[in-house]
């Protein structure tokens, strides 16, 4: 039998993700993509993001790959702390972007509202994606929160912060791990490795 394709949740951070981004492309063109609507774009809240996400997931069924970016990365990991056991199980994987330092004295005061940054280990397969000149984390912070997350580590070269500006279009290298999550084919937990240089409303 022939298992069940997952959903990609599409988690994007603060203020949203234009039609430029990543994300929105991958949403626009692949029929397994849909956008989890957060709310407050532009004025974050931790409580209000996560129960969200929540309520987005409760709308779905069958397996579920979460796509996050920037500050999406975090609302999955405070959710995944107090998430309902049988919507974690339903995670088969996360895709997690440029995840910012929100514990960073320079950090905005909105990326703010989501520190401390969760550091218990994430209870699905991941995947950390960093940019080495990204300027809203550190490149070694970022290997530090994917071991604390014990997600795959996975180095994007210098990309800045991954997004629309960085100019990737769709992005091919990110599908290529996306896909690998989704096949179940991504490398084991803790390995590094380096990559070459609609719409649900809770």
């Amino acid at each position: 039998m022939t298992p069940e394709r997952p959903l990609c949740l599409i988690v994007p951070g603060l203020d949203n993700s234009g039609p430029d981004h990543w994300q929105s492309l991958w949403e626009s063109r692949r029929d397994d993509c849909r956008r989890v609507d957060l709310g407050c774009w532009s004025e974050p809240d931790r409580r209000v993001w996560t129960e969200r996400l929540d309520a987005a997931l409760a709308m779905t069924d069958g397996p579920l790959i979460l796509v996050a970016h920037s500050l999406g990365c975090l609302t999955i990991a405070w959710w995944a702390l107090g998430a309902d056991h049988r919507r974690l199980m339903r995670v088969r994987g996360a895709l997690l972007v440029a995840p910012p330092d929100v514990d960073s004295a320079d950090a905005h005061p909105f990326v703010r509202r989501f520190a401390p940054a969760p550091v218990a280990p994430l209870p699905f397969r991941s995947v950390l994606v960093a940019s080495r000149n990204d300027r809203y984390a550190a490149f070694d912070r970022l290997e530090l929160l994917a071991r604390a997350w014990g997600s795959r580590f996975v180095d994007a070269g210098h990309v800045g912060h991954i997004n629309a500006e960085s100019r990737l279009g769709r992005w091919a290298d990110g599908e290529v791990l996306l896909d690998e999550l989704i096949e179940g084919h991504a490398a084991r937990h803790g390995n590094r490795t380096s990559i070459p240089s609609k719409r649900f409303t809770g």
